[in-house]
């Protein structure tokens, strides 16, 4: 009995290392978005905010993105593709509105404390809800086709719990990095171990800013390529093919340089889209009497200090 439940928890984790091999890349995007969120907070909001979103993640993954997508494999499978433009479509979004606010462009007023805390977890929830839906996607297409209904959830749940892991363990660990060095800055036993410190603290708001780009970009990455490809899916593949013919002279440079052309072509359709988006709710607000505010900064800072 033993011996025969080993291997069948021995097969569910191999089902699911396997299936979750080619989300990797989300994954990695997915850890370079949520830093963004705990930008400004102060030490002590850090990581129960960022335990705030797993949490989210984890629902999003259990209660949402499974079931559903189970059942609309089974049943309606053509309905993936049009959910998965609208998820890319917000991905795009929220990509354009973070480069405008590069150059003082804020469209949203910002509220502060308690309320902004909130307004922080479930945006970032939001934003986790399509990118696990991609990772569970992408999971669930390389599932087995021999695998039945209940080694199915099992593989996808093993999957979801193992992602939020990853990516909500490796956000923890770089939002405290600065914490880690202001204490070996103030109580390291020796000038090395304080200077080390200092360091850490001084080249953490450079690794903030590098990170907010990076997960800028893989949001505009990430959403394009779901439009592209989704709208291909649905009948609509002039961008699809407009992607394939701008790779036509590079097919001989190697699957390297495809995916870098790939992902440029995506995030640049992505920013259009953003754009796009971004005019029309800008219009909306306009007129229901909302106005755009303009703000001096460009990213917000993190709480690094020395």
């Amino acid at each position: 009995m033993a011996v025969g439940l080993l291997a069948v928890v021995d097969d569910i984790l191999a089902a699911a290392l396997k299936a979750s091999a080619k989300s990797a890349g989300v994954v990695i995007d997915d850890a370079a978005v949520t830093p963004q969120y705990v930008q400004g907070l102060t030490p002590a909001r850090e990581l129960p905010v960022v335990g705030k979103i797993a949490l989210g993640s984890i629902l999003n993954k259990f209660v949402l993105i499974i079931p559903v997508a189970l059942l609309l494999t089974a049943f309606a499978p053509w309905v993936l593709p049009y959910l998965l433009i609208i998820g890319g479509a917000y991905l795009c979004f929220e990509g354009a509105e973070k480069v405008l606010e590069w150059f003082g462009l804020h469209h949203d007023d910002k509220d502060e404390g308690e309320r902004d805390e909130r307004k922080l977890v479930l945006g970032a929830v939001r934003t986790d809800l399509i990118l696990s839906t991609e990772i569970m996607l992408i999971s669930l297409s390389n599932l087995d086709e021999g695998l039945d209904f209940w080694m199915r959830v099992a593989v996808l749940s093993v999957i979801a719990i193992m992602m939020t892991v990853i990516v909500y363990g490796a956000v923890a660990l770089l939002v405290k990095i600065d914490d880690v060095g202001r204490r070996l800055a103030t109580t390291g036993k020796t000038r090395s171990v304080r200077h080390t410190g200092v360091r850490l603290l001084h080249s953490m708001p450079v690794v903030f800013r590098i990170i907010s780009v990076v997960g800028t970009v893989a949001m505009l990455w990430v959403g394009g390529h779901l439009v592209v490809a989704n709208l291909a899916e649905v009948g609509v593949p002039f961008l699809y093919d407009f992607l394939h013919l701008i790779e036509g002279p590079f097919e001989a440079a190697g699957p390297v340089v495809l995916w870098f052309l790939d992902t440029i072509y995506s995030a640049i359709v992505g920013f259009i889209v953003g754009l796009i988006i971004v005019g029309v709710v800008l219009g909306i607000g306009k007129l229901i009497g909302k106005r755009p505010s303009f703000n001096e900064g460009g990213m917000s800072p993190h709480k690094v200090s020395v």
